[in-house]
């Protein structure tokens, strides 16, 4: 399933979509140095849980723009606020996300992008999520076929998604639109978007990004990140996974979406 690339050439580093994926350590962490002062104010004034999440997160971000760009860890940050780009090395694109000990970080080196990690398995009132904020559409055909996996793949999409444009869960779900045969409608007509959506190790994972045209772009890169408890920032080891089965998607426009 995985191919080890753990110390690439520059020349050899993704300059397409990709994901970067590592796992939490169970180990307690400290406040490593390598932090910028901005990250430590924030993580200062979260609980042990929040705490360990963020270390990580920030720990697979440099890790991902390592793996992007060629350029040393150590060497790496993102911006300032919100974590959707870098400061160093400038020009790449982030989306981040993380549950039940999985962190994912995107980069792409354009603007648009959003990832989504979720469990496979987990319990939740899935239909009353339907009722309440899909569209028609997809409360006939999901409620209807009655499979959890279905509604996973609708709400993984749906964030990625609302990520990518820059919005929150909030009264947006509606804009986009995933149909029974796969396809997917948003609100954004007049910009170029693509959806990937996989399933790795018991989590589904979906990507949005805005493209440069309306051909089918290829599908993004996908590797595994390997962290230890210590969360060194010395280059971690890589395993490119070689064939994830993304399901790829142009997102077309949206009939008698407000695209305002």
């Amino acid at each position: 399933m995985a191919g080890t690339s753990s110390d690439s050439s520059p020349e050899q580093r993704e300059t397409r979509v990709s994901v970067w994926l590592a796992r939490q350590p169970l180990e307690p962490q400290v406040l490593p140095s390598w932090l910028s002062s901005y990250e430590q104010e924030v993580v200062a004034a979260f609980a042990t849980g929040r705490f360990n999440e963020f270390i990580h997160s920030r720990w697979l971000v440099r890790q991902a723009l390592y793996g992007a760009s060629g350029v040393a860890p150590r060497l790496c940050r993102p911006a300032h606020g919100r974590l959707v780009a870098s400061a160093e090395p400038e020009g790449w694109f982030l989306s981040l996300s993380h549950s039940h000990g999985l962190s994912a970080c995107a980069t792409a080196p354009s603007p648009g992008l959003g990832v989504d990690v979720e469990p496979l398995y987990r319990e939740t009132d899935w239909r009353r999520i339907v009722r309440r904020w899909f569209t028609r559409g997809e409360q006939d055909w999901l409620l209807s076929q009655a499979d959890e996996r279905a509604f996973l793949r609708v709400w993984t999409l749906k964030e990625a998604w609302l990520k990518a444009t820059g919005r929150g869960i909030a009264n947006n779900l509606q804009t986009l639109e995933v149909h029974a045969d796969g396809s997917l409608s948003g609100d954004r007509p007049d910009q170029h978007w693509a959806a990937a959506i996989t399933d790795v190790d018991g989590f589904m994972i979906a990507v949005v990004w805005q493209t440069m045209g309306d051909t089918k772009p290829a599908p993004p890169g996908l590797t595994l990140v390997q962290a230890d408890e210590h969360h060194d920032i010395n280059p971690a080891h890589m395993d490119r996974i070689t064939d994830p089965d993304w399901t790829l998607t142009m997102i077309g426009a949206q009939p008698g979406a407000d695209h305002g």
